[in-house]
């Protein structure tokens, strides 16, 4: 058992690189041009820079010449090299990435800075399409998807400066393969392990972001979340994470599950770094409809002002969920509340989310019905040969590969989705509708309306779970749901620790509400001062 991150990280440094590559079941290929590594006294002086840092205060370093975009970017690429063999968060790497930082510096030198990510290497998610590497979804069947091009976010964060330093594992087809799967397991990475605690989960799907984040593998990460999926693992990892209104930013290029429900959003080591990958993500895509609701914030900055940040008079609503079963997640948020009260904000106590018979049911049922029909029509669009497969298709290439795809756990749900009738069918529309009445004007709306509320707070998660490849997920409840089926924003940072394990504050709004967010989380982490390193 370790009593924090940094140890894991030391005890990760005393095993020899070598011992874990020969054990590994893949391998991350890390063939950047000029790949010339760092002495270790400069390695210790990056460490110490990049823990103590956000986004900001790194890009100043490089314009008083304290640091080069080339020197962070090696420094990271060390760190994968020596972490990434236990965690098993990271399955590709940039080839390019050295390259590119350089051309930055050089640009740097000529005093053009090209944006708010210049120099800042970033992971992503390994369902998220970039131009030079494959996009697996960590699936066998995917293993050599080359589609290249960058998804629409991508670009942007590319045009901002940011350097896509490589890709990370994720749950299997983002937890939608089986109910009884273990998060952070894919056929194509592994396991991922919680580098709090190796022996535990790191939850997901985008496991392999929270994880590289809590590990000093990167600045950021990029995740993808359906239902929980950015926020459980950034809380489990103990990091900030973002999932923003559904349509706020572009889902083309996204290996989709639900066009109700999907989305991207950045995962940090603060909630400023957050604001500002959110920032450059965001905006309306002519190939994802949804994004018409983002027309309105073009050039939209989510960074909180320093100066601005009040919480006096703010009225939060208190929410009380399946988390709270553990009694010292309990201790944690109501010293989390007291917090809140001498900062003067007015805590709205009593509020429950109480469904309608069948809810989840009902929920589960869209889901299956939009991941048949979105995966589709992804997979058609494909500029390679694998355009040709389908969600049958998927599931007869797994049976064929059982021993590498299946060994721990099927693939029920992609049976069931299979299963499913068209769009079009009146139960999907029935229940879709039901789901978000129950979610928005009956859920999340009334809330906040009755009480007038700024923002709705209560406890992500409980302390992550044992990994268990067999039973799969020891799952205890957390608040991902309503905000996760309504399309609004919710937003995860570290409140604290149980025992060695961090565990998240949830806020959550109303649709297109992060700035709101973003200020009021701003505020609680300099509160709660919750230490990385």
């Amino acid at each position: 058992m370790y009593t924090g991150i940094s140890q894991v990280i030391r005890a990760l440094h005393a095993f020899a690189l070598s011992v874990f590559l020969a054990a590994l079941c893949f391998t991350v290929n890390v063939s950047a041009k000029e790949n010339t590594p760092l002495s270790e006294q400069r390695n210790q002086q990056l460490k110490n820079l990049v823990q103590q840092s956000t986004i900001p205060q790194l890009i100043q370093a490089m314009k008083e010449k304290q640091l080069t975009a080339t020197e962070l970017t090696q420094f990271f690429i060390q760190q994968i090299d020596e972490l990434n063999p236990q965690l098993n968060a990271v399955v590709a790497m940039n080839p390019d990435a050295i390259s590119i930082a350089m051309q930055l510096d050089e640009a740097l030198s000529h005093g053009k800075l090209r944006g708010p990510l210049h120099g800042i290497p970033i992971l992503v998610k390994d369902n998220i399409e970039t131009e030079t590497m494959p996009t697996t979804a960590g699936s066998l069947a995917l293993k050599d998807n080359f589609t290249h091009r960058d998804a629409p976010i991508i670009a942007k964060l590319k045009r901002a400066g940011a350097i896509i330093l490589g890709k990370t594992n994720l749950s299997e087809w983002a937890n939608m393969r089986s109910e009884r799967s273990s998060s952070g397991w894919s056929a194509i990475g592994g396991q991922t392990r919680n580098p709090h605690d190796l022996n535990r989960s790191t939850c997901g799907s985008s496991s392999g972001s929270g994880a590289a984040v809590a590990a000093f593998l990167s600045v950021a990460a990029i995740g993808t979340e359906t239902n929980g999926s950015i926020t459980c693992p950034s809380s489990a990892n103990g990091i900030v994470g973002i999932k923003p209104t559904v349509g706020l930013l572009s889902r083309h290029g996204i290996v989709p599950i639900s066009h109700t429900q999907d989305t991207a959003g950045p995962m940090t080591r603060s909630v400023i770094d957050a604001a500002i990958i959110l920032s450059v993500m965001q905006g309306f895509d002519e190939k994802d409809p949804a994004t018409n609701i983002a027309k309105g914030h073009l050039n939209y900055d989510y960074t909180p002002e320093q100066s601005a940040i009040s919480l006096k008079g703010k009225r939060l609503g208190v929410l009380y969920a399946a988390p709270l079963a553990h009694e010292q997640v309990e201790s944690l948020f109501n010293q989390t509340k007291q917090m809140l009260e001498q900062e003067g904000a007015l805590l709205v106590e009593g509020l429950s989310t109480e469904p309608y018979d069948h809810f989840y049911q009902d929920s589960y049922d869209v889901l299956l019905y939009e991941f048949k029909a979105t995966l589709n029509d992804y997979l058609a669009q494909l500029p390679n040969e694998y355009k040709s497969l389908t969600l049958e298709k998927l599931i007869q290439f797994n049976q064929a590969h059982a021993t590498k795809e299946m060994p721990y756990f099927q693939q029920e749900i992609f049976e069931k989705s299979q299963q499913k009738a068209t769009l079009t069918d009146q139960k999907y529309l029935t229940a879709l509708q039901k789901v978000h009445q129950a979610t928005r004007a009956d859920g999340l709306d009334k809330m906040l309306k009755e009480h007038n509320l700024d923002a709705i707070i209560t406890v992500t998660l409980t302390p992550a779970w044992s990994i268990d490849r067999i039973n799969g997920d020891h799952f205890t409840g957390s608040f991902s749901t309503y905000p996760a089926v309504s399309g609004y924003p919710h937003l995860t940072l570290p409140m604290g620790k149980v025992h060695h394990m961090p565990v998240g504050l949830s806020i959550t709004g109303g649709a297109l509400s992060e700035k709101e967010l973003i200020a009021i989380a701003h505020r609680l982490e300099q509160l709660i001062g919750y230490k990385y390193n």
